[in-house]
């Protein structure tokens, strides 16, 4: 059985809600997980990024290029 990998970093909320409905219109499975922590009021963002998107090995080629065709443009 498969289970999910950390495929990238994402650097803000903006591009993370991009990739977010960009991934979802093409049916990819994927989990996009916030770094901040109300306990610390989201300083492990400016050290570690936004947060970070998980999904099966097999999209992570495609992942990266839906992600790197955002940041492009």
């Amino acid at each position: 059985m498969s289970s999910l990998i950390k495929i990238l970093i994402l650097e803000n909320e903006v591009e993370a809600n991009l990739l977010d409905e960009i991934l979802k219109d093409k049916n990819i499975p994927h989990i996009i997980k916030s770094y901040h922590d109300l306990a610390y009021d989201g300083i492990f963002q400016t050290q570690k990024g936004w947060g970070h998107v998980e999904a099966l090995d097999k999209y992570k080629k495609e992942i990266l290029e839906i992600y790197n065709d955002i940041k492009q443009s």
